[in-house]
């Protein structure tokens, strides 16, 4: 069942995702945000499926950031996902839409982020996937010399009931300081709700 779930979860994440209903409703607190989740080929980290991410804020003008690569597991019957880094992301950025810049990726491309993996729970009442780090933890990562923490959370589920309900993520990862507990970036009024406009396929 678990496998099964897995591949459920890899094919829904894999695409475009826009917001732009969101933030033409309340452009005041959500950026207009196009996201892409790129299957990666199967031999980078063996078993599951793995992604390349990015993101662009879409009226900026300026070039797609956050890139980042989440492997989707399943671990004793239960959903795992887990963030890896790029030493110089900058050099991959637009590789969302252009996929044959990661063919060349390999395992030692990638930073290992221990502190960066989520439990994933399927919910069957509303068909929605919930991603959380364990228990009141932070993801760190250290940039430029500096470390930074996140507390990573999306849900990735149906909008609706009703069949053929467009697939929403409803992304809420959100920079904090440590010391205090204060979001230092990220959205403070909620999750982007992110609308799949594509889809991407899983490698074969």
């Amino acid at each position: 069942m678990s496998e099964a779930l897995l591949n459920q979860l890899a094919t829904q994440m894999a695409g475009e995702f826009d917001n732009r209903q969101q933030s033409l409703a309340d452009p005041t607190w959500f950026l207009h945000l196009r996201l892409w989740q790129r299957p990666l080929p199967s031999a980078l980290l063996g078993e599951g499926y793995s992604f390349f991410i990015e993101q662009i804020s879409v009226a900026s003008g300026k070039p797609p950031y956050r890139q980042r690569i989440l492997h989707l597991t399943s671990r004793d019957s239960h959903l795992w996902g887990q963030y890896y880094a790029l030493p110089d992301p900058i050099a991959y950025s637009g590789a969302a839409t252009q996929p044959d810049r990661l063919t060349s990726l390999t395992r030692e491309d990638l930073i290992a982020l221990p502190t960066c993996g989520v439990a994933i729970e399927y919910r069957p009442a509303s068909q929605t996937f919930s991603a959380r780090l364990p228990g009141d933890s932070l993801c760190s990562f250290t940039a430029n010399g500096i470390t930074a923490y996140v507390r990573l959370k999306f849900d990735l589920g149906p909008e609706s009931p009703v069949p053929n309900s467009p697939l929403v993520l409803y992304l809420e990862d959100r920079g904090v300081d440590p010391d205090t507990g204060k979001p230092t970036w990220g959205p403070l009024m909620g999750p982007f709700q992110l609308v799949k406009q594509s889809a991407f396929a899983l490698p074969g």
